[in-house]
């Protein structure tokens, strides 16, 4: 059982945690033709468009009511309205996903009341489904912000059966954590159709922000679940949710539709990659297919070679909550340890981790507890790329951003194949260090007495 720890620091030094609001905003854009629309000053939202550009390397759809300090004080309401009209004109989006902002929040808007009278004024963005969500940026981390928008998604969105409703049996809702890539979405997607169920993912990153080019430009989001699929969530036979984080969602499905949901703090790693094979085969009345058997052993020997290299090493991460406990939760069973462990919120999945404190604070806290602790491996975002390199120690990269690597959006860590490719990866990250800067040569192996002796006898061999 791990101690939570919240350092009261006057300032925060290099930070690791992103805000509320562009945690909700990712949310939004997994669905199809949404525009996700931040409640805020336009520095807010260049902030964002900006981190997720350089992370996905794609076309990011942002957009803000431009607040400025006098309409902050008198209050919202017409930015919100011009905002909502410009963009139902100019992009035509099937759903507006909008997320408050600290200066906002610090006013008090009342925006379910301007959503309602801008409803009444304009009978054009009448049917229109636009949903909010409070995200205040002077409290709680991006975690949290993805959480409460999926939430607000299903309880605004999602349609409770009629009496009497039949249950479809064959399909699955899937709610998985922004911890989790697009290419881990794409992941889970062939491992449930394999079971021959029919997955159905909110929010769906894996559509829409996947790095596929399009057949024509769009505005909104180029894809992802649509709406008319989040309101028959509700017929589902399953709800499958992914991280703690996600807890609250399955809960209101469940509660709005009486779905029942089964919820995996983790999914990277042999045990909750077994735990998740046998719930599908429960559903789906269908034994394990064949090829996840062969993948489970090409983990179990993964695991096996990569042990030599990952066992024994002290680990400084930095993460989100679920993410941390994801990842340290498979490298600690193959001998790491959690030496350092910082992370952005609270969050009732850090007691687990396997370490005797988890600090909430900034990648200061990390380097300095990294360099106090003599960690050897290091595994943050890319902002902990100079900690690294001050400390001398192998960095992997791992959650948003990841801003100086290509295929951020790809990489994958759920199921057999992810977690034998992350050991891959970080086995060989190790090697790598080691063969600059401990390869041995036959120079090496000489004491300096040696080297002198054979200077000096190579020279009157010469003369």
């Amino acid at each position: 059982m791990a101690t939570v720890t919240h350092l009261k620091k006057a300032c925060t030094v290099n930070p690791l945690k992103m805000s509320q609001p562009i945690g909700g905003a990712l949310a939004f854009m997994g669905l199809r033709g949404s525009m996700p629309l931040l409640h805020g000053s336009q520095g807010c939202t260049s902030f964002g468009l900006v981190l997720f550009v350089r992370h996905f390397k794609e076309a990011i759809p942002l957009q803000t009511t431009a607040m400025s300090e006098v309409a902050t004080v008198l209050g919202g309401y017409d930015n919100v309205e011009q905002a909502i009209l410009n963009i139902h004109k100019r992009t035509k989006p099937e759903i507006i996903g909008l997320c408050s902002t600290g200066v906002t929040e610090t006013k008090g808007d009342d925006v379910e009341g301007y959503i309602r009278l801008v409803r009444e004024r304009h009978p054009e963005v009448a049917d229109l489904p636009i949903v909010y969500v409070s995200t205040p940026d002077f409290k709680d981390a991006f975690q949290d912000g993805w959480a409460k928008a999926v939430t607000r998604m299903v309880e605004a969105l999602v349609h409770r059966p009629l009496p009497g409703a039949v249950r479809d049996r064959a399909r699955v809702n899937v709610l998985p954590g922004c911890h989790l890539t697009p290419g881990d979405l794409d992941e889970l997607r062939t491992i449930i159709e394999d079971f021959g169920l029919r997955p159905s993912f909110l929010p769906d990153l894996a559509g829409s922000l996947d790095g596929h080019i399009p057949e024509e430009f769009t505005p909104t989001t180029i894809g992802g679940i649509g709406v008319d699929e989040v309101a028959d969530m509700g017929t589902a036979g399953w709800t499958i949710a992914i991280g703690e984080q996600m807890r609250g969602a399955g809960q209101a499905l469940h509660d709005k539709t009486g779905v029942p949901f089964h919820l995996f703090q983790r999914l990277c790693g042999l045990g909750p990659t077994d735990d998740l094979m046998m719930l599908l085969s429960e559903i789906s009345g269908r034994p394990v297919p064949a090829k996840y058997r062969r993948q489970r052993g090409q983990l179990v020997d993964a695991m096996l070679d990569g042990h030599f290299h990952i066992g024994g090493r002290k680990l400084a991460i930095g993460a989100e909550p679920d993410l941390l406990a994801d990842v340290g939760g498979m490298l600690h069973g193959m001998g790491a340890q959690i030496t350092a462990a910082v992370t952005t919120t609270h969050s009732p999945v850090l007691a687990d981790v396997d370490t005797g404190e988890v600090l909430i604070g900034d990648l200061e806290d990390l380097e300095r507890l990294a360099k106090e602790r003599a960690c050897d491996l290091l595994i943050t975002h890319s902002h902990g790329r100079q900690a690294a390199a001050r400390l001398g120690i192998p960095f992997f990269r791992m959650g948003i951003p990841m801003f100086d690597r290509l295929g951020a959006g790809h990489l994958t860590m759920v199921g057999y194949r992810g977690a034998r490719d992350l050991i891959f990866a970080l086995s060989n990250l190790v090697m790598a260090d080691g063969e600059a800067h401990h390869e041995p040569t036959p120079d090496t192996w000489r004491t300096p007495h040696e080297h002198g002796a054979i200077g000096a006898r190579t020279e009157g061999d010469i003369a």
